[in-house]
């Protein structure tokens, strides 16, 4: 498989549909609906597939109605499909007690994302780990540099194509 699952109109119109009044989908809607390139609700729950250079402003838009507490945020690499990285932002709301998942696909041409370190101060660790390990930089983060690997390292260890015993 080479390509990222691209859903038709349909595919995300079904789930808009079905949840008229999520809280989260109503904000993004009401913010950019052009951002929002895909809706999910599966086992409970919300995945927003949010447009790339537009996470920061969702993050802002979703935090604005209710969701006030960032858990963390990974990323996959789905090599060698296009584009290659998919980044997960997992976001509670203790008001309305669920969580969504917000999530970003990030070409491996430009690996780079905007930063939510000024919505969530608490992103700055997820994403240097993210950075470190997969290679995908966050654009305004405060301190861009490894956290996990020597400063010396070549590569990204977590990316799908790194050699298994790295490179000699």
């Amino acid at each position: 498989m080479t390509e990222a699952f691209r859903p038709t109109l349909a595919d995300k119109a079904s789930v808009l549909e079905g949840l008229p009044d999520h809280p989260a989908i109503k904000a993004i809607l009401a913010w950019n609906p052009a951002a929002l390139e895909d809706a999910r609700f599966d086992r409970n729950e919300l995945t927003l597939a949010i447009a790339a250079g537009k996470i920061r402003e969702a993050c802002a838009t979703v935090q604005a109605a209710g969701y006030n507490f960032f858990e963390d945020m990974t990323a996959v690499d789905w090599y060698p499909a296009v584009p290659r990285f998919q980044l997960s932002y997992h976001i509670l709301s203790h008001a309305f007690k669920e969580r969504i998942r917000l999530r970003v696909m990030v070409d491996e041409a430009d690996p780079i994302a905007e930063s939510i370190t000024p919505i969530w101060a608490g992103a700055n660790y997820y994403e240097r780990e993210v950075f470190d390990l997969f290679g995908v930089r966050f654009e305004a983060h405060p301190d861009m540099r490894r956290i996990m690997m020597p400063d010396d390292w070549v590569g990204h260890p977590l990316r799908k194509d790194y050699p298994v015993e790295g490179y000699r």
